[in-house]
Parts: structure tokens; sequence; C-alpha cells
């Protein structure tokens, strides 16, 4: 019995690596463009991107390790049922059930292992990734200057940029809201340049043809507006972002507590904290269910082809976790308890897996 459990799990062992290197890979091509475009167009160093792409790593494992083991399993047995493997085993009074406890095992390892993964590591990542893409403007202002975005990144500044060109702009409006409730001061150019100032946290602006709103001296709550050809000014970072705020998803299980007794201090419904302790939990045991639900689909669809088999494991995860995130909305907006609502898609994913194994070792 020995052998054959080593044997079995051998054949697991390349398909999970191999899963687990692909998906990686796939989710991080998706940002890869973005941090290409910081290094080519707003010579941001290599180095610090290098850092930000490493980061995402850990942040992916979240969901690619769950399926990882969905897609070694299927992969696994499917390949040792269309070779009769299996039937194999049973002809040699081998109860498939042997087989099937040392996989929940694998599977309740690897999800205690997950806690960990998602309640410190992913949370550290996670945050860390999102200051040091913050403080890009610290070091480069100009990496900071995005077309189609609202900028909140300058002091006392709202830029908003249709199109970016080298350092040519087109279509530019700038917000600038006032103290105590007055109107909101708005400058509108066709055209403009940007220059990053050395040695300061400072980007100059020049721009063409445009309006902007100036005081009015009889009334001095009110605009009027001024045309121009060239007006020129200076975006501050001075005050920089080196503090960055911590989102739910970047804190701990700990963190999470505090921050909960802290808007419970203040009467502040805390759905959104709880949906994430849970979501947490919920999302670490996912692997346990994906290998039970993986086996008994394998060896019941008795396919030999890879792709097949690849896309029944990709549909059977993308299910799950459509329906986590439905799950985590309805919590959020406090339509459902998140102790309760954030665990259906493990109960139900449980449930089929525990029918199917039945079928299977009682068949």
């Amino acid at each position: 019995m020995k052998i054959l459990r080593n044997y079995i799990l051998a054949e697991c062992i390349l398909p999970f690596f191999l899963a687990l290197g692909v998906l990686t890979c796939v989710f991080l091509l998706g940002n890869l463009v973005q941090l290409a475009n910081l290094v080519i167009n707003k010579g941001v160093s290599l180095i610090l991107i290098g850092k930000v792409f490493l980061l995402y790593v850990p942040v992916l494992l979240g969901y690619t390790l769950p399926i990882a083991c969905l897609v070694s399993v299927i992969l696994a047995f499917s390949r040792l049922s269309a070779d009769n493997e299996i039937l194999a085993i049973r002809a040699n009074g081998v109860h498939l059930r042997r087989l099937v406890i040392p996989f929940f095992l694998i599977g309740l390892i690897i999800s205690l292992l997950s806690i960990v993964l998602n309640a410190q590591i992913i949370p550290y990542a996670h945050h860390e990734q999102r200051k040091m893409l913050k403080n890009l403007g610290v070091r480069n202002p100009t990496a900071l200057l995005e077309a189609g975005l609202f900028i909140h990144s300058f002091k006392d500044q709202i830029l908003f940029i249709h199109k970016i060109d080298g350092n040519k702009m087109y279509n530019v409006t700038i917000y600038q809201p006032q103290p105590e409730g007055k109107a909101t001061r708005t400058i509108i150019a066709r055209h403009g340049e940007f220059t990053p100032i050395p040695g300061k946290d400072q980007v100059k602006l020049k721009l063409m043809n445009g309006t902007s709103d100036e005081p009015n001296l009889k009334d001095p709550n009110s605009f009027y507006k001024l045309n121009f050809k060239n007006y020129f000014m200076t975006l501050d970072l001075s005050q920089g972002y080196k503090e960055v705020e911590k989102k739910p998803k970047s804190m701990t299980f700990k963190e999470l507590e505090e921050a909960k007794k802290g808007l419970q201090a203040l009467r502040v419904t805390t759905a959104q904290l709880d949906t994430e302790y849970q979501r947490k939990i919920a999302w670490s045991f996912s692997a346990l269910f994906f290998i039970m639900l993986g086996l008994p689909i394998a060896v019941i669809t008795h396919r030999r082809e890879k792709s097949a088999n690849l896309v029944l494991a990709v549909i059977c995860a993308a299910v799950y976790y459509l329906l986590s995130l439905g799950c985590e909305a309805l919590s959020v907006q406090g339509l459902a308890s998140p102790g309760f609502i954030m665990w259906v898609p493990n109960v139900l994913a449980g449930g089929f897996a525990a029918i199917l194994n039945y079928k299977l070792c009682t068949s």
C-alpha cells in the first residue's frame, strides 16, 4: 500500500508544480504590461519595479495554490483512470477509500499552511506592494501622471489628463478644492508639457490654450474665467505618501480584530472587516475541498485528454470563486452574516465532494 500511495503522489507532484508555475505566470503577465510602462515610459527604476513584481507572487498564491491542487489531482487520476490503473487497483482488493484518506490529510495540511499564507504572508506582501507603488511619486513624480484617471497624488490638486505622449499632455483638467465649502477652482487646457524638477519632489507644468478660474476681487467667494495661451504651475509632492493606510486585505487577523474594536467604539459597521476575516479562513480551506472534489470527478469522467481535464478544472475553480465573490458582496453590504455567507461556497463544494467520494468508494 505504501508503494502504491507513493506512486500516486508522485503522479500528482509534477502536474502540481507545473500548474502552480503556469497559473502564477499567467496572472503575473496581466500586471507586467503596466509595470513595463512605468520602466519604459516613466523612467522608474527597474530594481524597484522588480521588487513590486516579486511581491505579486505571494499575493497570487492565494488563488493559484488551490487551483494547482485541483488541476494536479484531476490530471493524475484522469490518467490513472483512462489507463485502467484504477480498475487494476480495485481488482487487487485495494479499496479506493484507502487512497482518498491520504489525499484528505494532504489537503488538510495544505489548508492549514494556507491559513498562515492568507493571514500573514499575503497581507504583508499586499501592503508592501501598495506602499511601493504609492511612493513611486516620491522617487519619480512624473510616474504618477496617468492618462484617463483622476490623479489625487499631488498636494491640493486633482488632475485628469485625457492623453499623454512622452512629456506632452492633451485635454488637461486640474481641480483645486477650496477650504470652508467654497467652490472648487478649475483649470482647463488643450495642451501641456511636464518637466520634473531635479532634486525636488515636484513637477513643473506648462499649460497652453485654456481657461482658469481666478478669484474675483469684489467677491472672494466667486471666480471669473481667464483665458490664457501659456500658464505655468508647479505640482507639489513634498509631503509624499510614506505612510500608506492598510486596507482590510493588508491586515492580519490581529489587525482586523483591533480595527474592528475601533469601529465598534465609534458605532460604525464592521461588515467589511468581518467579511475579510472569514474570507481569509474560508479561502484557506479551498485547497482541501478542491482536492476532494477533483479526485472523484477525474475517476468518474474517465478522460485522458489533458485539455479537457484542464477545462474541467478551470470551470470548477471559476464557479467556486465567482460564488465566493458574490457571497462577499452580500456580506459587505450587510445582507447576510459573514460567518455564514462566506462559508457557503465551501459547504457546497464539500457537500458535493462528499457525495461523489461516497459514490466512488461504494461503487
